[in-house]
């Protein structure tokens, strides 16, 4: 339980509870040693009121008319509440009231916590060797219960004020503690997303202030890790894309014109068997089908390689044409789209990123997902490409694994600083990839859109 505290808790919990101790402990003390006291305080005056029993009843036994002596003794007592006479057979009101003060009347609570004694006591008066009466002893606490009430609330404030004194100071000194400790727990989240840019606030005590230096280095760092990393990713992209071409052009130029000649051999061929061949004829015509679909098959891989209309039709148009393939492969595929006209006038890496990207995520829609549904979007959005491909198929396997395509996808886009992610919400698989735009963002939006 104490490892889910916070920082603040951990400090005002201890410092509470050693001040509930401390209120506690006051006021046991008090509680222990107040009856002591009241009794060491009353003792005199108990002592003077059986000394002046005692002078009483030696005057009363030498006076010559002692009922005028004690007439006269009683007059002399006035109204002295601690010292009384009571004459045998009547009653006093040896009850003080309660106890008021300047501050309220003292409570009931406190004055049985201190447990009073009882301090009455009761001397005989005698007169011929009869008692007549009594001196009562019975004092007046209330200026004690008084003067210990006052201790008693005096030791409460001044808990309670240095109490919260304590808490009050934890409170700020926790506060400038945690507020660097949060500059430096936002700016490693930001360092986990990929900001290296933006350094944490130097702030707080030493230790604080080391550990974001610290962090600021390993930012530094990072950032400079991230642009080499980014420019190799942009060099391999490059490469492969060279690679491609490459790989494109040999097939154009190499394997296209041995296939044009094969099928032009086969059709003289056709042409010059004679009809009672038929055997040698259901060969050629075999012959044949194979050169057209080798013929179909080299335009698809040239078209993956190197898709040479991009430049000619730009980007939306190519999109475009990309889906309207995908609807001839799958005839039973809804497709539906929703471009940004501005995507035209992306160039360089960027344009073959974003084509990429679209390519590859419909490829795997049209061989895994088994979709009924597939809508591709791609607009700028503020100072990013924003590209979506989302299907209602089966879904990706549960631990993500990217293959190949999206493994490709995924350099790609992290060689143009961006971000690509693999979600399955409300049913349906989307692939969504962000791009920075540069200064395509200041250009008004245009957006086309097709559905079948």
């Amino acid at each position: 339980m104490w490892d889910r505290l916070s920082l603040r808790t951990r400090l005002l919990l201890p410092l509470g509870l050693m001040f509930g101790a401390a209120l506690i402990a006051g006021a046991a003390s008090l509680q222990i040693f107040a009856t002591t006291q009241l009794v060491e305080e009353i003792e005199p005056a108990a002592r003077s009121a059986r000394a002046v029993a005692a002078a009483l009843n030696g005057a009363l036994r030498a006076s010559s008319n002692p009922h005028a002596t004690l007439d006269a003794f009683v007059q002399s007592l006035g109204a002295s509440e601690a010292i009384r006479f009571r004459r045998l057979g009547t009653e006093l009101d040896v009850h003080p009231p309660e106890v008021q003060t300047p501050l309220g009347r003292v409570p009931h609570w406190f004055v049985r916590q201190l447990v009073v004694p009882e301090f009455r006591a009761d001397f005989p008066v005698m007169i011929e060797g009869k008692q007549v009466g009594d001196i009562v002893f019975a004092p007046d606490i209330s200026a004690d219960l008084y003067e210990k009430w006052i201790g008693f609330l005096a030791i409460a404030c001044s808990g309670i004020a240095l109490m919260l004194l304590t808490a009050a100071i934890a409170h700020f000194a926790a506060r400038s503690a945690l507020r660097p400790l949060q500059h430096l727990g936002d700016g490693l989240t930001r360092m986990r997303t990929g900001n290296y840019q933006q350094f944490i606030p130097s702030a707080g005590p030493p230790e604080i202030r080391k550990s974001a230096l610290e962090a600021n280095e390993l930012a530094r760092t990072l950032h400079h890790l991230s642009q080499d990393n980014r420019t190799l990713l942009r060099r391999i992209v490059s490469l492969q894309d060279d690679e491609r071409h490459d790989m494109a052009r040999e097939l154009h130029d190499e394997l296209g014109p041995l296939l044009f000649g094969i099928r032009a051999d086969t059709v003289a061929l056709l042409e010059s068997i004679p009809p009672d061949e038929a055997g040698l004829k259901g060969a050629a015509e075999g012959i044949l089908r194979s050169v057209e679909t080798l013929q179909q098959t080299n335009r698809r891989i040239l078209d993956r390689l190197r898709p040479l209309y991009i430049q000619e039709l730009g980007l939306e148009k190519s999109i475009q044409t990309l889906l309207q393939n995908a609807k001839t492969q799958a005839p039973d595929l809804k497709v539906t789209s929703q471009i940004d006209a501005r995507l035209n006038d992306v160039e360089g890496l960027l344009l073959l990123t974003v084509y990429r990207v679209i390519q590859e995520a419909v490829t795997n829609v049209l061989r895994h997902a088994r979709a009924s549904t597939m809508h591709v979007a791609a607009e700028i959005s503020g100072r990013d490409v924003v590209v979506e491909i989302s299907d209602d198929g089966i879904g990706f396997p549960t631990d993500r694994r990217f293959g190949r395509g999206l493994t490709g996808m995924l350099e790609r886009v992290r060689a143009l600083s961006g971000t690509l992610d693999l979600l399955r919400e409300a049913g349906r698989t989307s692939v969504r990839c962000r791009l920075p735009a540069g200064d395509l963002a200041a250009q008004p939006p245009a957006t086309s859109s097709d559905e079948s």
